[in-house]
């Protein structure tokens, strides 16, 4: 009967590994998420150096530039979430990350996580700034039409910072 325990015991834990899958693809998927914003950056920067090298100016350059450039941050973001992901559900289900340790076997706090309330919260985070970002991108594409939309826009600015001034608390005992 023991026998049968051990083996079924070894069984349940070994099936841990399965999670080396999203830590795999979750690492591709961020891998992709930057290669797909550098070339945004890039083929943004190119837009410029067109639109520069022929004296153009056209009427929405500043917005599909800077577009452009917090397109790319939105999918960074997303790409960090995905590292974070991965790096926490392998700490969390296979082992520590040793090279994530100083000389002094001194763990890199960054990426440290000890439990899933800890990846959750740090994921959100994140996940909260790629909302933060997408809602700058919107407003540069926004046309303000009267002093209600202002009034809105104040309003809604004001909203964003009183939330990451919370969120910036979140964890912080003192």
């Amino acid at each position: 009967m023991k026998f049968l325990e051990n083996l079924f015991e070894n069984g349940i834990w070994s099936s841990r590994l399965i999670i080396l899958f999203a830590v795999v693809f979750g690492l591709l998927g961020a891998v992709l998420l930057f290669t797909i914003a550098s070339f945004d950056i890039y083929h943004t920067m190119l837009y410029v150096i067109r639109v520069y090298a022929n004296g153009m100016h056209p009427e929405h350059f500043h917005e599909e530039v800077v577009g452009g450039i917090i397109g790319a941050v939105d999918l960074y973001l997303i790409g960090v979430v995905m590292i974070i992901f991965s790096f926490g559900l392998y700490e969390l289900f296979i082992s520590d990350i040793d090279p994530a340790k100083d000389a002094h076997g001194k763990e890199n706090q960054l990426l440290a996580v000890h439990s899933l309330d800890q990846l959750k919260d740090k994921i959100s985070k994140v996940i909260v700034m790629v909302l933060v970002v997408g809602f700058f991108q919107k407003v540069g594409h926004t046309v303000f039409t009267g002093a209600l939309d202002l009034l809105y826009l104040a309003l809604s600015i004001t909203a964003v910072a009183v939330g990451l001034y919370f969120l910036s608390k979140v964890g912080h005992h003192e």
